[in-house]
């Protein structure tokens, strides 16, 4: 609980800095579309350092578009997030450091100034295999669809703008799949052993909030809540995911990244080598420099 509530803190300190008023848009222009195309670069090297140091290089590429859609009452938002990125390190090897297939849609019809009736869906995966590493030992936990994560259902949203939205839906539907055979035969990611899916039927919760902290700077946060009706409601599906961009010149930028999930679901091995599992709020991080191209 005290793992939820620091997510959700966190989450409701960047919304609540949302003070900005909604950029003028040309009413004429039924479809709007932008995105940006990122490849991050790190490196560290050493020679002779007293310190001591181990040499590593690091590359991940980053596509994230967005088509929206806007006639008469209806609009229609769609977001695409597609990740991925490798690690070196001298005298470990290479290992992947980001992996993510993600797709937003959400569909609505105009109630009021700022609130609509929709219909929205999620879907997130992977494109590659993924390991736990124990010294030279690796342990396959996730691959391509495995999981993948399809979230849809009817509901009602706030939109201020193309930056800031939160949808709600009572009667949301949820299909976990897991298609590899190993995985699934361990009942992994929640599914029953030797089951390649489950289906869940809750509420949930999609927060968007895009920001310009001040000049070339902004921070876009991502928040996801899911709570299944059908088993143990109380234990919250969480996913928060916080994008610093900075902006060094037309091209170059110099992005920072946090994930945080929180999964009662899903069993993470534990690092005493006795193969037990728990339930563990899993982090990711990503910082680097490189460049943009936007559009």
């Amino acid at each position: 609980m005290k793992k939820l509530t620091l997510i959700l803190l966190m989450a409701g300190i960047s919304l609540m800095g949302y003070a900005q008023t909604t950029p003028k848009t040309d009413t004429t222009k039924i479809w709007t579309i932008h995105g940006e195309n990122t490849f991050l670069i790190n490196q560290s090297s050493f020679s002779n350092w007293a310190s001591g140091g181990v040499n590593s290089v690091a590359g991940n590429i980053l596509l994230n578009y967005d088509f929206n859609y806007k006639k008469a009452v209806w609009s229609w938002d769609n977001k695409v997030i597609l990740g991925y990125g490798l690690s070196k390190q001298q005298g470990i090897g290479t290992r992947k450091n980001d992996d993510r297939i993600i797709l937003n849609s959400l569909l609505g019809r105009q109630a009021s100034k700022y609130w609509m009736y929709t219909f929205y869906m999620n879907f997130q995966s992977q494109f590659a295999k993924g390991y736990k590493y124990d010294g030279t030992n690796q342990t396959l936990i996730s691959s391509a669809f495995a999981p993948a994560y399809l979230t849809f259902g009817p509901g009602f949203a706030y939109k201020r703008s193309d930056n800031f939205r939160i949808n709600i839906s009572p009667a949301a539907a949820r299909i976990i799949i897991v298609q590899n055979d190993s995985l699934s035969h361990q009942g992994a990611f929640g599914v029953d052993p030797d089951k390649k899916s489950k289906f869940q039927f809750g509420a949930s919760l999609d927060a968007y909030y895009k920001v310009n902290l001040i000049e070339n700077i902004s921070l876009e946060n991502t928040l996801k809540l899911y709570s299944d009706y059908l088993d143990k409601p109380g234990n919250i599906y969480t996913d928060y995911t916080a994008n610093l961009f900075m902006k060094v010149n037309k091209f170059v930028t110099v992005n920072a990244g946090v994930q945080l999930i929180y999964d009662d679901r899903t069993k993470i091995l534990k690092n005493d080598g006795s193969g037990a599992t728990h339930a563990a709020l899993q982090v990711k991080q990503i910082f680097g420099a490189g460049v943009t191209y936007k559009f």
